[in-house]
């Protein structure tokens, strides 16, 4: 663990849960830098919004990305989010939010990247970081969409988890 993220995972109303079939993927959010974002993810997780929904889209060496309740890329919350475009690069691991063309469409699709995506630094608005449990991120089924696709069992705020 590295002492930039240590912070983070202290924090546990600013950090999520994300359960996978393989494990549980730990990122740490940054109210920091898109705190508009974050309040909103974690409106969605406490609503049970992204349980059970599909990694639809999942590109080797890129990035898996989910958050559509309808599992075809076209749907979301219905609530789109100002752009909160911030200096922090697209690293593996890193966690953003998708996107249409117009910078203030996102909603609440995000994807995770697998590697390095400097083209994307930027132009799509990060809020968090996989600070353990990316193997398990590596585990994803690849596809546009997935023949059999992976999906998140159960995404929770740290904070409101009984240990």
């Amino acid at each position: 663990m590295s002492e930039n993220t240590a912070a983070f995972e202290l924090d546990k109303e600013n950090t999520l849960y994300l359960d996978l079939e393989a494990g549980r993927v730990v990122i740490a959010m940054r109210p920091d830098v898109a705190p508009n974002h974050v309040a909103r993810i974690k409106e969605l997780v406490r609503e049970g919004f992204y349980d059970g929904v599909i990694f639809h889209r999942v590109v080797s060496g890129f990035m898996a990305q989910t958050g559509d309740p309808t599992g075809t890329g076209l749907g979301g919350s219905g609530k789109n989010l100002e752009a909160e475009f911030n200096n922090l690069p697209h690293m593996r691991g890193t966690v953003s939010m998708a996107r249409a063309t117009d910078p203030n469409s996102a909603d609440s699709q995000f994807f995770i990247c697998f590697n390095r995506s400097a083209f994307l630094d930027g132009d799509y608005t990060v809020w968090g970081r996989v600070v353990s449990g990316m193997e398990f991120v590596d585990t994803i089924a690849v596809g546009e969409p997935p023949a059999e696709p992976s999906k998140i069992v159960k995404m929770q705020v740290a904070a409101d988890v009984k240990e």
